[in-house]
């Protein structure tokens, strides 16, 4: 269905679009969409379902808002993000819950441990918290006022969301987790009542909307509901019932959205009201749409039929409701009459009812190809529903296969099952929806006088309350002192992290201490004399920064000594990179010294800071004396057979942790364009003097700095390219690559000037960050051409003449992309920040 429909759908914007819309823009979204939605029905770990899940609502929000210059579309884009995006918190929590239980993220062992599953104390949360998810995703009442407000997106966009993917994700979690959680009394009662309250609402909302796009929204919502109500039914058959149902329902639902979009695109409205007397300007085009109105309303020889005479012969098997139970085939014939009227006011409103009034187009047919996508899915809703068993027996036992977890009950898809109690439920449904169509003017008055509660009153409400609590709440918090937030943040750590200490009987553990040698005093006292001095000479920058500096580097012997020769490299590149941005950031900060904090404020950040480095010790002495499990013997194992170098922690970054690196350096990359962005075109100005008043240098690059930094070029980027090769065995890698050949070209920019660079060397920072994330992703997807999972690395060993045995391995040209992103990201912070001292300079000048 994914593929199909949306390849249907594609084609069919083709033609649906005016030349005024982005038709690339559109295709990149459902596009996108549509690797969501495969990677979230193939995701064989439910995390990695998850994120698909959530890159669906994203996705979806995009669509929805694609014509963004309508308010109704912005608004119901924010509407389906919230409400979804919500669910899916939920959806996350739960899915944590279950693997915590199983003791697995993996679908297939969560799958088989249904009864582990049913017996935990968390089952129910469990369950409620995944039911959330899929319930506001699917448009389940009372979460279903989304999806009649997504119908602002464009016809294509609806025909594909609402008819076969997005809203069939929820269920498709339904199906997903069958094998696992349903077979409860309280996954029956929810399913069950959810479904039937969402059946009957829809069908009968769906009665009386004038937009033919809100009649199939609400008709949407209807038919979901009809297979939520299957899914929570106590039978095998009627789970198959669902699935055949999600089939049915996506290939006449489709239809109808793709000829509602031709009504809309050929007459300019969708008002019924308005577009009478349709069959006379479309002939063809109405004997489409009303084949594919006539399936959803079940009529015979058409696959809606079969699929609703299941659901019928299904509400007679289930004791749902005890001696009661006999209400829901009931409810389920009364649905069946409201969809039955509602297909009857479609066809007969649209395509005959007079003459059209009021038109803002003269209608026609539409283009040829434009009705192909139509006639492909109706064909199907009668070939299915004349010939069930030739087309699709064998596809419905495989889906029910993967659904139940192995056992299928027989069944037999027929067009005839002989007189039975269905056919009579489904004979009653047509008499009655006929009948309430033809009473349609006494109904319209009958709910033109009930009072009207409208969903997205509720909901803009709710969110404008909740937006006004929480701005209060931060008003009463962020006050723009920076002092304040670090207090904050610092006693909230301090409780959460001390209350622990206060319930141990004993700090100390068993393991003794290791002694004290002079190195390690003596790189503790200067880490501390950096710090103090910090704090003690803040007013003066370039002092504070100097003792800044003093820290790093003893944080980068510390890592030395303790054979950490990595960390000491990035820390003490990192040093070097952070000194530079500071000082250009504190050239355009006030030149005069803050004012001092009051006594009684000193004295709590005091107490404060002093807390919370006792809790901090405390935490790290009772750590260190207590004998823990180490996962560093796993890596220090495997780091050679696996990886393929010796370099442990390299081997981490770009095989082990690869796909956590890969996030990393999407994070630097956002980070610098974010930054770009806020420093672009900035306005400031220079200042002319420093702190004690002394003016600024009139020579802006000295001579002697600019024949140094030249000569040192070539060489910086031998070192750089020297750290990169050999970081796979030996202490290096793409990042500490990547900012010593930031820092050479930034001492470039110091020591000439922006305007001096630009001249010789033109560079996109933004294209080489992007370049960067590109060859590590690609470099992770890369493994599926092999039939291995994502971010899996390769190497093995060649020999070359005259040369020797080397090693080529996958994991350095990840490694390439770590760098070049690395170098992309700090020049561009770092040459933006230096870009407003030249700006600021001309301003001055000019002045």
């Amino acid at each position: 269905m994914i593929l199909g429909i949306g390849i249907l759908v594609i084609f069919y914007a083709r033609y649906y679009l005016s030349s005024n819309d982005s038709m690339p823009k559109l295709y990149a979204y459902l596009m996108l969409f549509m690797t969501a939605m495969l990677g979230l029905v193939m995701s064989n770990n439910i995390i990695q379902l998850w994120f698909f899940w959530e890159l669906t609502s994203i996705s979806s929000f995009l669509l929805i808002s694609y014509w963004w210059h309508k308010p109704e579309a912005r608004k119901g884009a924010i509407m389906s993000l919230t409400v979804t995006g919500g669910g899916g918190l939920a959806l996350l929590a739960g899915l944590l819950l279950l693997g915590n239980i199983v003791g697995s993220y993996n679908l297939d062992i969560i799958l088989a441990s249904k009864e582990i599953i049913q017996a935990h104390d968390l089952y129910e949360v469990t369950l409620i918290l995944i039911l959330l998810g899929a319930f506001t995703k699917s448009a389940q009442f009372p979460f279903h006022f989304w999806l009649p407000h997504a119908m602002a997106a464009p016809t294509p966009v609806s025909a594909y969301l609402h008819s076969a993917t997005m809203v069939k994700a929820g269920i498709f979690l339904l199906a997903r987790f069958y094998p696992a959680l349903a077979g409860t009394d309280i996954w029956f009662v929810i399913v069950s009542l959810t479904g039937l309250v969402t059946l009957l609402f829809g069908a009968y909302v769906a009665l009386f909307k004038h937009d033919l796009k809100g009649l199939l929204a609400y008709s949407t919502i209807s038919h979901l509901g009809l297979i939520t109500l299957l899914f929570g039914l106590d039978t095998k058959l009627a789970a198959v019932a669902a699935i055949f149902h999600i089939i049915n329902h996506a290939t006449f639902k489709a239809s109808l959205f793709m000829a509602t979009g031709i009504i809309d695109h050929e007459t300019g409205t969708r008002d019924m009201r308005k577009i009478n007397g349709m069959w006379r300007f479309m002939p063809y085009t109405a004997t489409l749409a009303m084949v594919a109105a006539a399936s959803m309303a079940g009529v015979p020889l058409l696959n809606g039929f079969l699929s609703k005479e299941m659901f019928f012969a299904e509400t007679l098997h289930q004791q749902l409701l005890g001696s009661m139970s006999w209400l829901i085939p009931v409810f389920a014939t009364i649905a069946g009459a409201l969809a039955v009227a509602y297909s009857a006011r479609f066809i007969h409103d649209v395509f005959f009812n007079g003459d059209p009034i009021d038109l803002p187009k003269q209608p026609s047919e539409p283009p040829r190809y434009m009705r192909v996508p139509i006639e492909i899915l109706v064909a199907l809703c009668l070939v299915v529903g004349i010939f069930p068993n030739f087309i699709v027996n064998d596809i419905l036992k495989a889906a029910s296969f993967a659904v139940l977890g192995g056992y299928v009950p027989e069944f037999e898809v027929a067009l005839w099952h002989g007189f039975n109690l269905p056919l009579l439920m489904s004979g009653v449904a047509v008499a009655g929806g006929l009948l309430l169509y033809s009473q349609r003017r006494h109904l319209f008055q009958f709910q033109e006088s009930l009072p009207t509660l409208d969903a997205k009153i509720v909901f803009d409400g709710s969110i404008d309350a909740i937006t006004k609590w929480c701005q209060v709440k931060v008003n009463a918090i962020e006050n723009g002192s920076l002092q304040r937030y670090l207090m904050l943040i610092f006693v909230v750590v301090l409780l959460f992290a001390g209350w622990p200490l206060f319930e141990m009987n004993q700090l100390g553990g068993q393991k003794q201490l290791t002694p004290i040698d002079v190195h390690n005093a003596m790189g503790a006292a200067l880490l501390m004399v950096g710090a103090i001095s910090t704090v003690i000479w803040y007013s003066h920058r370039v002092v504070s920064l100097l003792m800044l500096s003093v820290v790093g580097l003893m944080v980068s012997v510390a890592f030395t000594r303790f054979s950490a020769p990595d960390l000491a490299l990035t820390q003490l590149t990192v040093e070097v990179v952070t000194i530079i941005l500071l000082m250009l950031a504190l050239f355009f900060l006030p030149q005069h010294s803050p004012k001092e904090s009051s006594s009684l404020r000193v004295i709590r950040d005091v107490g404060i800071s002093a807390a919370l480095g006792i809790v901090v010790a405390s935490i790290c002495y009772a750590l260190i004396t207590r004998p823990l499990e180490s996962i560093s013997d796993f890596f220090l194992a495997n780091a050679k057979t696996g990886g393929g170098g010796t370099n442990v922690v390299n081997v981490i970054l770009v095989d082990f942790r690869g796909f956590d690196t890969l996030g990393e350096i999407c994070v630097l990359g956002i980070a610098a364009l974010g930054i770009y962005k806020l420093l672009v075109n900035l306005p400031l100005l220079m200042p002319t003097s420093d702190s004690e008043g002394r003016p600024w240098a009139k020579e802006r690059y000295p001579i002697l700095l600019a024949s140094i930094s030249q000569s040192l070029l070539p060489l910086a980027l031998m070192v750089s390219f020297y750290i990169f090769l050999r970081g796979h065995n030996l202490p290096g890698g793409g990042f500490i690559a990547g900012l010593v050949t930031a820092v050479a070209f930034i001492l470039q920019y110091i020591a000439h000037g922006s305007d001096w660079i630009s001249e010789r060397l033109t560079i996109n920072y933004r294209k080489i960050i992007a370049s960067g994330i590109a060859i590590a992703l690609f470099t992770g997807v890369g493994s599926w051409f092999f039939d291995r999972p994502f971010m899996t690395t390769w190497f093995d060993y060649f020999d070359i003449p005259f040369i020797g045995e080397i090693e080529l391995a996958s994991a350095l040209v990840f490694d390439l992309g770590v760098y070049i992103t690395v170098v992309g990201a700090t020049l561009m912070i770092l040459a933006s920040l230096g870009r407003l001292t030249v700006n600021a300079q001309e301003e001055e000048v000019n002045v």
